[in-house]
């Protein structure tokens, strides 16, 4: 597989107005109606997907492998935030961002990523076994 040439420094940046459906409760990740933590990482691997789309050749794709997310603060429906994610290194097939998601001024959360470059279609058929 020839690899795209990766470096670190470009980012996207993706928003999401809080709905009931992203809610803890509506997520089955806790009781409060607030942002969620799978959706806070929903939202985070979407900002590092788009990071390096244009760059992702034909037949190629990336699929997250790690992520560790820390989660500072409430956020209510009908808030807008914001997820901003950069690349910040790269070895071989594996591809390390870090996120920033906000709500204004408030940081929500922080979260890193590691996604590794595969073939989609072996890749596929290896999950279909």
């Amino acid at each position: 597989m020839d690899l795209p040439e990766f470096a670190p420094g470009p980012g996207a940046r993706v928003e999401l107005t809080v709905t009931d459906a992203d809610t803890a409760q509506a997520l089955g990740s806790g009781d409060v109606p607030v942002l969620g933590t799978p959706r806070v990482l929903a939202l985070a691997e979407t900002a590092t997907v788009l990071t390096t789309a244009r760059q992702v050749p034909a037949g190629l794709t990336t699929v997250g492998v790690r992520a560790e997310v820390e989660h500072h603060a409430p956020t209510p429906v009908g808030r807008l935030v914001t997820a901003q994610a950069t690349l910040v290194k790269v070895d071989g097939r594996r591809l390390f961002f870090d996120v920033e998601v906000r709500a204004g001024e408030t940081v929500v959360a922080e979260v890193r990523v590691e996604r590794a470059l595969v073939d989609r279609q072996r890749f596929i058929e290896k999950a279909l076994g």
